[in-house]
């Protein structure tokens, strides 16, 4: 029998010559169907920079996350043939059938460690407002559904799966899913019509549950995790990839957003139905239907008060562009007890030219930021990713220095729901171009030089 170090050196060593496997290239025809380029390697983009995608720098696709067809554009592969990248605009194996890239929509959780390697067939032409994350196929893997190789014919019934460029940074089952019963979810509806037939946010969020099927607004009516609070119909800012207004380019909103202001009373009714009630309970103003809550603060003070009369648990969260610290400041004092504020970047070029603000500047953010960290409420960073622009020499740097001055709590990593080049274009012009250190290398740096400083996705309890 061999000794058992020598197995497990084996094993070891097996393991890492796998990591080292290039994945192939996954691409889409005009019907939508999802193939493998067996002899063309799955590439990623960090900035302008090709990568050839290994099973060491992916991980199987996380379930609930989407594949995605790209129009009006053509994929970047990895010849095995010709040693080089290419862009590719027919399947090489069926000339004149045109193909196009496909990219992974991650699950929440996961942020990506790259974005899908494509380039635009029109110039001025913008990607509806997701996240594209790189993805290929491997032959070796846990799953394998509805996968067409070249010739159209069904593959991976040996194994094999989808591969997703992406980090891990929240393993929390707060929007999966399958654990959100349909049943359930209408159950709740029902009950909160019957107890508040008049509460006019109540009914919103019955739309944004049943039509839009928002996470969020399931977890209220199945009594778990975090409450939404919708409030504002107008917004400070006009950021690019806003998912609730767009009035530019070929650009869509994601869904419609609220279209009044809610009473102080259904705030609290909202909130006094799920905070008493639910262990660890989170309630946030500041939802993807809305514009930013602070413009809603004239019932949101009151709202606040008249919850904190009635109970003191649960936490009372606002997801902010905090431009206005003054506002913010007064909400503090009436119950609110943690802010996460919205942020691509801590350059003041490259934030403005993203959130573009209407009546606030940078420095209205870091007043905020320092006044909620004065008043020792818990500050997260909606932290904006986009490999290449976060990652940066120069942006890590800056960040480096912004958490020096401000000791907020957390950084959510969020995937930034915009077209990668696009976004990219616009932030080198805003604050110049540097290579890029890679998402994973600048987490685990931040870990070890800011121990304090918590990584994840979702608002955490502080009560």
């Amino acid at each position: 029998m061999k000794d058992k170090k020598q197995i497990n050196q084996k094993n070891d060593k097996i393991a890492k010559t796998a990591s080292y496997l290039p994945l192939n290239a996954v691409v889409a025809n005009k019907r939508g169907e999802i193939f493998e380029l067996e002899d063309y390697g799955a590439v990623g983009m960090s900035g302008n920079e090709p990568v050839l995608l290994t099973r060491g720098q992916t991980t199987d696709m996380p379930h609930g996350s989407e594949l995605m067809m790209l129009p009006n554009t053509k994929p970047m592969v990895f010849s095995f043939d010709k040693g080089r990248f290419e862009v590719l605009s027919q399947n090489p194996y069926q000339p004149g059938e045109e193909i196009f890239p496909v990219a992974v929509f991650n699950s929440p959780g996961y942020v990506n460690r790259y974005f899908c390697a494509y380039e635009h067939c029109e110039a001025d032409y913008l990607l509806p407002l997701f996240s594209y994350g790189a993805s290929g196929w491997s032959d070796s893997g846990e799953d394998a559904k509805n996968v067409m190789d070249r010739r159209g014919k069904e593959v991976g019934k040996e194994g094999g799966c989808f591969m997703s460029a992406a980090i891990c940074v929240d393993t929390e089952p707060r929007q999966d899913l399958r654990l959100m019963p349909h049943d359930g979810i209408v159950s709740g509806v029902e009950a909160m019509r019957v107890k508040y037939p008049d509460n006019r946010l109540m009914r919103h969020l019955e739309k944004c549950a049943l039509q839009y099927g928002c996470p969020a607004a399931k977890n209220f009516f199945l009594g778990r995790y975090e409450a939404p609070i919708p409030t504002s119909k107008v917004c400070n800012a006009n950021c690019l990839g806003c998912i609730s207004l767009q009035i530019e380019n070929n650009l869509m909103a994601c869904q419609d957003r609220i279209e009044f202001i809610p009473e102080s009373l259904d705030i609290a009714q909202v909130a006094l139905e799920h905070l008493p009630k639910v262990k660890n309970s989170v309630a946030s103003f500041g939802q993807g239907c809305e514009g930013d809550p602070l413009t809603s603060f004239h019932v949101i003070e009151p709202a606040l008060r008249l919850i904190r009369e009635k109970t003191d648990v649960g936490t009372i969260n606002m997801n902010t562009n905090a431009g206005m610290a003054e506002k913010l400041s007064r909400l503090f004092d009436a119950g609110l007890d943690s802010v996460r504020v919205s942020m691509n970047s801590v350059r003041d070029s490259c934030y403005t030219a993203y959130f573009r603000p209407k009546t606030y500047i940078y420095n209205d953010v870091l007043n905020s930021i320092e006044i909620a960290c004065k008043k020792n409420r818990f500050v997260s960073i909606n932290y904006l990713n986009c490999p290449g622009v976060t990652d940066s020499e120069m942006e890590f740097a800056a960040l480096r220095e912004f958490l020096s001055r401000y000791p907020v709590n957390m950084i959510q990593w969020r995937n930034m729901n915009y077209d990668p080049l696009s976004y990219l274009r616009a932030m080198e012009e805003a604050g110049g171009k540097s290579p890029s250190l890679g998402m994973e290398r600048i987490i685990r740096e931040l870990e070890k030089e800011f121990p304090q400083l918590r990584h994840g996705y979702f608002n955490p309890p502080v009560r």
